[in-house]
């Protein structure tokens, strides 16, 4: 079975689990991303996207397309899918949702972040919003499938421990939120019993 394969396979699988409430006081403020796939000659990637010095939060970081629930959003799925159309102009009807990996807190802006995995097309024709994205960057998931480009980090955040996840060695750095977001989503493909 292809990685991207096995992938699915265990998305299908998974029990994601949810922010405790009472450890994430901040969770009113609800956002979600997509961690789109896709494979292009054979090797599967990631997109990701570097961030504008403009915008409010994470100002020039490596993320994915995402952000805040807003209102009139039907669900976590619709923030995600609405706010990667607004970012990079991928259409919603262009991602075929796998389903959604653990619930994670960003510790700064103080976010609860749903993210869901998703095939895409190879990115051709993208649209990055110049007031929110400065780059759409491709790149592939082996080299976040090597333990060597990751480096953890325990630091005291509000009075508790918390790992501080850093991919290293790469085209860029990709660190914080979305770097824990990556270490879940490689997690699955682990054997099980975390043998590599």
């Amino acid at each position: 079975m292809d990685t991207l394969e096995l992938l699915r396979s265990r998305l299908h699988a998974a029990a994601p689990r949810d922010l405790s409430r009472d450890l994430a006081p901040r969770s009113s403020r609800r956002a979600a991303v997509l961690v789109p796939l896709f494979e292009s000659g054979g090797v599967a990637h990631l997109l990701l996207t570097k961030r504008t010095e403009k915008v409010e939060y994470h100002k020039g970081q490596i993320s994915f397309p995402g952000g805040r629930q807003e209102d009139g959003d039907a669900d976590l799925l619709q923030t995600a899918l609405r706010e990667t159309h607004e970012e990079i102009g991928l259409a919603p009807s262009m991602v075929e949702v796998w389903g959604r990996l653990d619930e994670i807190e960003t510790f700064v802006s103080g976010f609860a972040i749903t993210p869901f995995v998703g095939l895409i097309p190879p990115p051709a024709g993208l649209r990055p919003n110049p007031d929110e994205i400065a780059e759409i960057v491709a790149m592939p998931l082996a080299s976040f499938l090597d333990p060597t480009n990751l480096r953890v980090e325990q630091v005291v955040r509000e009075g508790r421990s918390v790992e501080l996840v850093y991919y290293e060695n790469l085209s860029h750095l990709v660190w914080g939120a979305t770097a824990r977001i990556i270490r879940g989503l490689v997690e699955l493909l682990e054997p099980p019993g975390g043998e590599p």
